[in-house]
This record gives structure tokens, sequence and C-alpha cells, in this order.
């Protein structure tokens, strides 16, 4: 295989398409779609070979990974056998495309990427890599809901995130984007009735996971029923609790949903679920609290006094 050597047009932005639901994921071919449809970009895709989702932002560090080049009508596309930053970091490194992409994005994510499920969301984690080595970047969800969303629900949301991509690579092309924050985009379920974009903050929403021992013959049905999203709803997996049939030396657990924790104030969770299209701007690490620096800063030195005074 010899990677992607063409001559870049320097009329056309170029944007990098990844993902972590693989790169047959009706969300990633719906963006690929949509952005080819326009005739104004030159789009690359390099994404994982198969499902990624929450992964975070793992790499592959010990063994190589394998790019095939896979048809995806318009673009450029590989298939890679590694997770989403190491789609990115590949992508971005010149040795796959002949040049850096002006633009990263990550997604459509087949559910809604907010509040701390940002640190598990390999959907974040491919742009984040993007933006570790100052290649703008946005990872793009979508909140789908079982038995509400359909797959052309990823369609129109790659439709609407359109002015929001096409603002960015203006910013870009004036060096006016920002190089301290990349974007999260999260997309309500009812896309057609979306209130408008939203600037929120990333807030502290998760879906609390306990575990539960299972059967051997339960753990693939049970897998493949879970949505690549970690806000699905509990009642959505039906568990095969028969613990008696598997062997103590070798115990089978397997994930369940819990409940959840929401915050009320101003937050990414609260707008997409009242109809939104929530824009966060995120960085590289989340800072502690006012309140934690506040308390650590008058604790760290009466650490410091009584570790003396011992000696």
């Amino acid at each position: 295989m010899e990677v992607a050597n063409n001559v870049p047009d320097c009329k056309q932005p170029t944007i990098m398409v990844t993902n972590d639901d693989g790169i047959d994921a009706p969300g990633l071919q719906a963006l690929v779609r949509t952005l080819v449809s326009t005739n104004r970009y030159r789009v690359w895709v390099c994404a994982p070979d198969s499902e990624k989702s929450a992964v975070s932002h793992s790499i592959t560090w010990r063994q190589p990974v394998s790019a095939k080049q896979t048809e995806i009508s318009g673009a450029t596309a590989f298939a890679v056998s590694g997770t989403p930053a190491d789609c990115t970091s590949l992508g971005i490194s010149k040795a796959l495309f002949p040049s850096v992409p002006d633009l990263v994005l990550s997604g459509i994510n087949m559910g809604s990427n907010c509040g701390y499920h940002t640190v598990y969301s390999g959907t974040v984690g491919g742009a984040r890599e993007a933006f570790f080595y100052g290649v703008p970047s946005v990872s793009i969800s979508y909140d789908w809901v079982g038995g509400i969303s359909s797959i052309n629900d990823f369609t129109l949301a790659a439709e609407a995130c359109l002015p929001i991509i096409n603002a960015i690579l203006l910013e870009i092309n004036n060096k006016t984007f920002p190089k301290n924050c990349f974007l999260n985009v999260d997309l309500p379920t009812n896309i057609p009735k979306h209130k408008g974009y939203k600037l929120t903050k990333q807030g502290k929403s998760i879906v609390k996971m306990g575990w539960k021992q299972v059967s051997s013959n339960a753990q693939g049905n049970n897998i493949s029923n879970m949505l690549s999203t970690m806000t699905n709803d509990p009642n959505s997996v039906a568990l095969n609790t028969d613990a008696k049939s598997v062997s103590q030396e070798n115990c089978l657990f397997i994930r369940e949903v819990k409940g959840g924790a929401v915050d009320d104030g101003e937050t990414d969770y609260r707008f997409v679920k009242e109809g939104y299209i929530t824009v966060t701007a995120l960085g590289a690490l989340s800072h502690a609290d006012n309140d934690c620096q506040t308390f650590f800063k008058e604790w760290l030195p009466a650490v410091a006094e009584h570790a003396s005074s011992a000696l």
C-alpha cells in the first residue's frame, strides 16, 4: 500500500475526519458525505477499523498499527487498527497524508459527550490529540436516544454543524482561531427543532456504573446490546444474572448503569437536553475548582511544617 501522495490543492481547506465508533459508523459516514457534498473541502478520513468507544485518549505504543485504504466516495480514507488518538496522530503526521490538515473533526458520535464523559470519550480523545499538536479540532456528538433517533439524524446533525465548521475555517485562514483550546459540540436529539447554538461550559454530569457478575454465555449478548454512548437508558440492557454457572476460578463481570448525576448550572448537559447545539471549549486538562485550590494552599504548608517538626 502506498500512502496518499496527491498534490494538495491550495484553494481548498483540508478537513480530516476520525471517530471512535469505527470507520463504517453512520455518524462518520454522514459527516463525510455532507462535507464532500459542499465541494468546499478536501476530505481525508483516518478512523479506527472497528469500534473503539470509551477508550479515552489511549494510544498504541509497543505494536505497529495497520492502515488500509478504503473506499468512501469523494474522500481519501484509511481504516486504522489503532485508537482514535492513534488515527489522529497518524493522520496529521504527514506519514500517511501529504500535509497537515487545516482542521480535524472527530465524530459524529452515537451518543452525547458532556460533563465528565468527555474524559472517557474516544471521540473527544481524537480531537484532543490534534489539539496537542497545534491542529484546530472539534469533537462532535449526537444525543442519540434509542427508539426515537434514526440514522438520518446523523445527516441532519452534520448539516447543522456546517456553519460552525465554515466559521472555524475562516478563523483558521485569518490566523485568529484560538490555539489554547479545542471545541466539543453536542447536538440535541430533536435536531430539526433545535434552539440554536449555545456556548456552554463543561459540567459534572456522569452516568454512574457498577458491576454485575454474568454467565459466560451472556457476555457476548450483553456487550452487543449496549450502545456506544455512555448515556444509555439503564433499562436498555437486559443482563443475565445467572452467576451460578460461572466458574469461581474465572468470574465474569459486566458493567451496568446504576444511575446518574447531573448539575443544574449553565453546562453542556443541561443545554443539550433543552434542545440547544452546545459548543464547549476544552483544554488539555481539567483544572481543580477554586475552593480546592484554597484548601490545599493552606493545607500543604501545614503538612510541611508537621514533617519538619517530626524529624
